[in-house]
């Protein structure tokens, strides 16, 4: 009973917030793909997890202990100072806690109303185009090239061990209601945290690298990768996966707001690889094979993940010009060319500001640049 109570103060909340969603969905007042109605979560197959939004939560005096409603005073494995010397000053104010339990650990992360002071990059007026990839996690239109650290190519030996050691052990049965011996529970628990580690190594690495990007640059131009896509090529899939391109976008576009910048999303379908960033030739095909791109109108020679930076990066100009007169074109006249290659600037002539970016439903911190030509 009393964890039925406890799960009471958000169940409905929850509740509410996924009727929202399907409704949205459903009326097309929500964009990106469709909202299921509201499921009950198994116990079995589901993050454990609690939210609290009323009650006694706060940080003690000695910023090692946390008191949470029903749970008590519980201690932290790591200091809540910044958080605590946010709440002294009267610069935040608590909404909610969520403890969660992931890799066998369990976590207790706040929601935060905060007053942010007005944060300006170190290079305001700079813009860096990214192409992220396999081979190269990022490569930069400076010419810098972020190395892929492959946690989970690393971690596979590890993790296949540790697979076939669970697989020999007896496993639940819901269709006999046979239970899971301790031997599997405690190999699922290892399992559990060796996955846990690559997860937390992956995430620290992109949290460093946005957070450089949205300090230093004051516009960061990035692709919109189709990543659920990607993600069908079987061969690729666990690089791609592994790379966390759709998480860089997504930190990217809530700490370029935070430090002043600004987040530019080039179409879909604008040839940044294709595209000669010397001369604005566009190549009919370019495979991926094809670690160099050579310019046979003007004859430059270029990694091709350099040359692509180089074209986002040039689009954060074209987007600042947009309504003050004709914007360079570098857009393909069409998704594939029969044949040929265009070795001339199209200009698609004047295009309204206000066309030119579109806000996303979330974050609301990305403007997304039109290249195709018109």
């Amino acid at each position: 009973m009393r964890c039925r109570r406890r799960r009471s103060n958000t169940g409905l909340d929850a509740l509410a917030r996924g009727l929202k969603n399907w409704a949205d969905s459903r009326s097309g007042k929500r964009a990106g793909r469709p909202v299921g109605f509201p499921r009950f979560k198994s116990r079995r197959r589901s993050t454990s997890s609690v939210r609290f939004t009323t009650g006694t939560i706060r940080v003690e005096p000695d910023r090692m202990h946390v008191v949470l409603p029903r749970l008590g005073r519980l201690k932290l494995h790591e200091s809540a100072r910044k958080l605590a010397r946010r709440l002294d000053n009267g610069t935040a104010r608590i909404m909610s806690a969520t403890v969660r339990r992931d890799g066998g650990r369990w976590h207790v992360s706040f929601t935060v109303e905060v007053e942010r002071a007005e944060h300006a990059p170190a290079r305001p007026g700079a813009p860096v185009g990214v192409d992220v990839g396999i081979k190269h996690l990022a490569v930069l239109s400076t010419g810098e090239l972020v190395e892929n650290p492959r946690h989970l190519v690393a971690a596979q030996r590890r993790i296949r061990i540790l697979g076939r050691a669970l697989s020999r052990k007896t496993g639940p049965d819901r269709r006999t209601g046979r239970r899971a011996s301790k031997r599997w529970e405690r190999a699922a628990a290892r399992l559990g945290r060796a996955h846990a580690r690559v997860a937390n190594l992956r995430r620290n690495g992109l949290h460093k690298l946005t957070t450089r990007l949205a300090t230093t640059y004051g516009t960061v131009v990035v692709e919109d990768l189709n990543v659920v896509g990607m993600l069908a090529n079987r061969r690729l899939a666990r690089h791609i996966a592994d790379a966390g391109f759709a998480e860089i976008r997504r930190q990217l576009a809530y700490k370029t707001m935070w430090n002043g910048g600004r987040l530019l999303v080039a179409d879909r379908w604008y040839p940044s690889s294709k595209t000669c960033s010397g001369c604005g030739a566009v190549k009919t095909k370019l495979a991926l094979h094809e670690r160099e791109y050579r310019c046979e109108a003007c004859g430059l020679v270029i990694d091709r993940d350099r040359n692509a930076a180089l074209n986002l990066a040039a689009l954060a100009a074209e987007f600042d010009t947009a309504g003050s007169g004709p914007v360079a074109g570098r857009g393909a006249d069409r998704k594939t060319r029969v044949r040929g290659q265009v070795a001339v600037k199209r200009q698609p002539g004047t295009t309204p500001a206000g066309q030119t970016g579109t806000v996303p439903p979330q974050g609301r911190t990305i403007d997304r640049v039109l290249a195709k030509a018109h």
